[in-house]
């Protein structure tokens, strides 16, 4: 018989005291024999209110079918690619404002923080400076990761609000730039290293050898995990699951490549897996192994989940809100640089404002609980891609970029509600 249980002694989880919400979000588990087990007991978690990216997945099949049937270019391999490549900063930025959500926080510097990313690299590249490409991105990250480290440091210290001390970063940062920039002025990338970040592409059989060695590592990784789990007796899917993903991520992989792969030129041939893509994956396994494999992680969740229960369970709050925030301004320059690659430039034209609103609808639409304490990085990724496929979308179907900004806000109030009706559904559960 399947049933849902919290995972043994070396799972990853939150520390003692944590409630059950917080543990299940932050490594859900079945415990099943059998593939039909395992579907089982996921239907009852779904029914019971934990619908996980469920949501999102049917939305982001509507919009391809709603678009689709008004414009047969939107599933277009051309069309795809690029909408890949306009939802990378949304997802990006995402990624960083989970760190924030996760605690039950939020940051709104992180626009204008990324923003920061960009005028550093590119200040770094210009001459007389002339650093090489890596340096001033490292240069331009390192700064921001710093910014984050100030902001959480007077935040938890000082026990001032978030949304106060993030809001004068918003502020702040945005009169920085433009001091630096100087009003209405702009700054052209001279590196093609840094401008292909965003614009360039790998080579056909590059990205055929990338898409093996990632799959084959992370065949390698959930095989050895799923049967070292099952041989010490933990909780742990059945083995036909383990070969079903492993299978799941190859066909995605090779979907991507077919995709990204046929010719999207219209003069010259344009071929190939988008730079920016690795990054994108690059950092969402990263945060995904760091939030849901390791101490760090687990205690983020128990913080998010009920600060005072993990306070008495001896976590460092200050030190992990504090790490948390700089992740989360570090993931942000990344998302800066790649932004200022796509335009070649940066600009006191970039509207932090915005990019910020995107960010925490992009977590949120994805599944990520406003309240803290559940949430993953893919969660992110979801929700940028729906919300750059609204855009996508609606600029084929020559729509207003008012429409764009009504439809994405009626998106982001039904997923918000989605997470409210879940969560009286659990609570609910939990008292029975």
């Amino acid at each position: 018989m399947a049933t849902l249980k919290t995972p043994g002694p070396e799972t990853e989880t939150p520390p003692p005291g944590a409630p059950a919400e917080a543990v299940l979000a932050a490594a859900p588990e079945v415990m099943a024999d059998t593939l039909g087990q395992y579907v089982r007991a996921s239907l009852l978690r779904i029914k019971s209110g934990d619908s996980g990216v469920l949501p999102v997945l049917v939305g982001l099949v509507v919009i391809a079918i709603i678009f689709q049937s008004q414009n047969s270019l939107f599933l277009s391999a051309g069309n795809l690619t690029n909408l890949l490549v306009q939802a990378a900063v949304f997802v990006l930025l995402g990624l960083a404002e989970i760190f924030a959500l996760l605690l039950g926080e939020i940051d709104l510097s992180i626009g204008f923080v990324s923003g920061m990313a960009g005028v550093v690299t590119v200040e770094l590249l210009a001459s007389p400076r002339n650093w090489p490409w890596w340096a001033a991105v490292l240069a331009g990250i390192a700064v921001t990761a710093v910014i984050g480290a100030v902001q959480g440091t007077i935040i938890t210290r000082l026990r001032l609000p978030s949304f106060v001390v993030t809001l004068a970063g918003l502020l702040g940062f945005q009169g920085l730039m433009i001091r630096i920039i100087g009003q209405g002025g702009i700054i052209p990338i001279n590196n093609n290293v840094v401008n292909d970040l965003a614009n360039g592409n790998l080579t056909v059989t590059a990205g055929w050898i990338v898409a093996i060695a990632g799959w084959l590592a992370y065949a390698a990784a959930t095989w050895r995990r799923d049967r070292r789990r099952r041989a010490s007796g933990l909780v742990a899917p059945p083995v036909s699951l383990t070969v079903l993903k492993i299978a799941g991520v190859a066909a995605a992989a090779v979907a991507l490549l077919l995709v990204c792969n046929t010719n999207r030129g219209i003069v010259l041939p344009i071929r190939g897996v988008p730079w920016v893509v690795l990054i994108v994956i690059a950092m969402l396994v990263a945060w995904s192994v760091l939030l849901g494999r390791t101490r760090f992680g687990r205690y983020v969740y128990a913080i998010g989940g009920n600060a005072e229960a993990a306070r008495r369970a001896g976590v460092n709050l200050a030190r992990i809100r504090t790490a948390a925030f700089m992740l989360c301004s570090a993931t942000a320059g990344v998302a800066g640089i790649v932004y200022a690659s796509r335009l070649r430039s940066v600009s006191t034209n970039l509207d932090g404002g915005t990019l910020v609103l995107y960010a925490v609808a992009a977590a949120v639409i994805g599944g990520t609980s406003l309240l803290g304490g559940r949430g993953r990085p893919v969660h992110a990724v979801l929700g940028g891609i729906a919300i750059a496929a609204i855009a996508n979308g609606m600029g084929l179907l020559g729509m207003a970029a008012a429409t764009q900004l009504i439809v994405t806000a009626l998106v982001l109030l039904a997923a918000v509600t989605i997470d409210s009706v879940a969560r009286r559904g659990r609570a609910a559960v939990g008292t029975r």
